[in-house]
């Protein structure tokens, strides 16, 4: 990233705008290191969720940090880390609004649509046109726009303007030929990203790439509003708006499917669903823009400096994400090659495994980033101790995850998703798919912090290295594993798997008229995929800590109570497990899901309670507080 690039220090070039405040100015290089965070960071969205990447949360919090920068001037450790934990707490609930939204969303598809054709052919249609928000959205916005209209609005409010209208007018300019391409060209764009989608599979994606491509292009616009509200403050409605994108989905997917709708049509009514939904979180954010920013008017204009300062910064990190968001591209590719069922069960089972990432490693890795950048390489000692920290607080949360996901998925994808179409079956397949993956749950949570850490240090080359060598590993790997797990077949009713042909098998899909078979059994060739992908995770946080290592120190993954918090997740484990086999046997899916996970909840939090985990204890003593109030609080 040219022009702006934070590192150690190098934060006196805001002396002048910070008026010397040193919280002001801890602000302002936490900006740099969260647009740079924002650039090189890769995204955890798989098409589950369009709306909600996860760099912006970095972005906003370190906005927040800068708000509240006219504070006392000192603040000792504790306070730092008072201020890191209500930002989690502040980052956390805005993310899980979005997440809610997005799984009942998924609950809906899934009840009416299954683990079939339509269903794949939806979700490969909303993963192609993302390309156009994922690369011309919010974490490109971050990184180039929002840092250059945030210090104008500081210095020259009218010429703020003036940059913010001229790169709405660009940005739409683009989007709009971008979506006209996509419209025009839907169908070997489809052919070229799902080689193995064919006949009626195949048309239908075409169709619903056709729709859904104008309203992808307004989330790009809605991305451009974010930017805006961010710079002037204003986190809520951004949190809030997606909501509405899901919300559409839902209440189409919802009629149609009570009126008997067929699953063709269903697909359908979803795609202008996403179309519908694009525009209305785009219009409800524009009242507040227009509010916040009166010198806005949208043009086309490229000569001014601070759109050209725009247009520096946008080049490369465009191409930096570009290759960070090539993985899911390539899941698309491979998925398609599989049997039926495989592209929808991925991304179902992705939904799941991405509500930890996004609640607990997200949110405590944006907290962690404001100080990070403030203390830099000068404060070695106080970063690894404030990432020790942080790891040990995902561990607490993830870890016990981690053990339900492994030892009773089938429990929770069936409370979760098993009704209408969607079948005990379905849900086992989910449920292997979403092992491969949560094998890595905990490194991939470890290294959104260890990015952040890297960043806050001034190194945003290291960890975009990092990430373009895991996806190669995961994609090579994946190539590999995903037809020999083709052949293996779940069979309907249990969870045993028996091997149609021989092992190792050919580098090459099945035969088509077993690949898009609906009433055939359910294949694991997607769990390939989801384990390639847990090898890369794994690879990228063994680099990512070296990195860290040779700049602050050793650091604990895990954090100083790792063993506790390990043992206790997996007695958890073994609890689920249990009541899995004997009590919850044969209970519905909603009742075997209390019977399972509560007992193994609280099984955990007994344990790193007793053991003295200092997270369990924070969280209970919050719920004695909350139940027993001091009075005139």
């Amino acid at each position: 990233m040219s022009g702006a690039r934070r590192r150690p220090g190098d934060g006196v070039r805001y002396a002048h705008l910070a008026g010397h405040n040193p919280h002001v100015l801890a602000g302002r290089v936490a900006r740099e290191a969260a647009d740079e965070a924002a650039a090189a960071a890769p995204s955890v969205d798989v098409g589950a969720d369009a709306s909600t990447t996860g760099e912006i949360p970095a972005v906003r919090l370190a906005r927040a940090a800068e708000d509240g920068a006219g504070g006392p001037p000192h603040g000792g450790t504790g306070q730092r880390g008072a201020r890191s934990r209500s930002g989690a707490a502040f980052v956390a609930g805005g993310i899980l609004l979005s997440r809610l939204a997005g799984l009942v969303r998924e609950i809906a598809i899934g009840g009416y649509l299954g683990v079939g054709a339509a269903a794949d052919a939806f979700k490969a249609a909303l993963r192609i046109p993302n390309l156009l928000q994922n690369l011309l959205g919010e974490g490109v916005l971050s990184a180039s726009f929002i840092p250059v209209y945030a210090r104008l609005l500081d210095e020259d409010e009218a010429e703020a303007g003036r940059v913010a209208g001229a790169v709405a007018g660009l940005l739409a300019a683009a989007a709009g030929v971008i979506a006209l391409i996509g419209v025009v060209f839907a169908r070997p764009i489809t052919i070229a990203l799902t080689p193995g989608f064919e006949g009626e599979r195949l048309e239908l994606t075409v169709d619903l790439v056709r729709i859904m491509t104008p309203g992808i292009a307004f989330l790009v616009l809605s991305a451009w509003c974010l930017g805006v509200l961010n710079s002037h403050r204003r986190f809520f409605l951004a949190y809030v708006a997606p909501v509405l994108w899901n919300a559409a989905q839902i209440a189409v997917v919802v009629f149609l499917g009570i009126r008997g709708a067929t699953d063709r049509s269903i697909a359908t009514g979803l795609a202008w669903g996403v179309a519908v939904g694009g525009v209305l979180q785009l219009v409800v954010q524009l009242p507040s823009v227009i509010r916040v920013g009166r010198g806005i008017r949208p043009s086309l204009d490229r000569t001014g400096a601070g759109v050209r300062e725009v247009g520096r910064r946008f080049v490369p990190v465009l191409l930096g994400r570009g290759v960070v968001q090539l993985v899911g591209y390539v899941d698309l590719f491979l998925a398609s090659l599989l049997a039926v069922g495989a592209v929808s069960a991925f991304t179902y089972a992705q939904v799941l495994y991405l509500l930890p990432i996004s609640l607990f490693g997200m949110s405590v890795a944006a907290a962690e980033l404001p100080e990070l950048a403030r203390l830099g390489a000068d404060g070695a000692v106080e970063v690894r101790r404030r990432l020790d920290v942080g790891l040990g607080r995902i561990a607490f949360f993830v870890a016990p995850v981690q053990a339900l996901y492994l030892a009773a998925g089938s429990v929770i994808a069936a409370a979760l998703l098993q009704r209408g179409d969607f079948t005990a079956d379905d849900a086992r397949l989910v449920w292997f798919v979403l092992a491969g993956s949560s094998v890595a749950l905990l490194a991939t949570t470890a290294s959104r912090l260890l990015q952040n850490a890297l960043y806050g240090l001034g190194d945003s080359r290291t960890p975009a290295r990092v990430a373009a060598l895991r996806v190669a590993v995961a994609a090579v790997l994946g190539a590999l594993l995903m037809f020999q797990g083709d052949r293996l077949v779940l069979q309907p009713g249990t969870s045993e798997i028996v091997v149609d042909g021989e092992l190792p098998a050919p580098l090459t899909a099945l035969p088509e008229s077993v690949r898009i078979d609906e009433a055939a059994p359910l294949r694991l060739g997607a769990v390939g995929l989801t384990v390639a992908s847990s090898v890369g995770a794994w690879l990228e946080l063994a680099l990512l800590r070296r990195a860290v290592r040779r700049r602050v120190g050793a650091v604990l993954l895990g954090g100083t109570h790792r063993f506790r918090v390990l043992g206790a997740a997996t007695l958890a484990g073994v609890v689920a497990l249990a009541l899995r086999w004997s009590v919850a046997a044969d209970a519905g899916p909603l009742l075997a899901a209390v019977i399972v996970l509560v007992p193994a909840g609280l099984a955990y939090l007994l344990v790193t309670s007793v053991t003295g985990v200092p997270e369990a204890a924070q969280l209970l003593r919050r719920r004695r507080r909350e139940r027993d109030p001091q009075p005139g609080r």
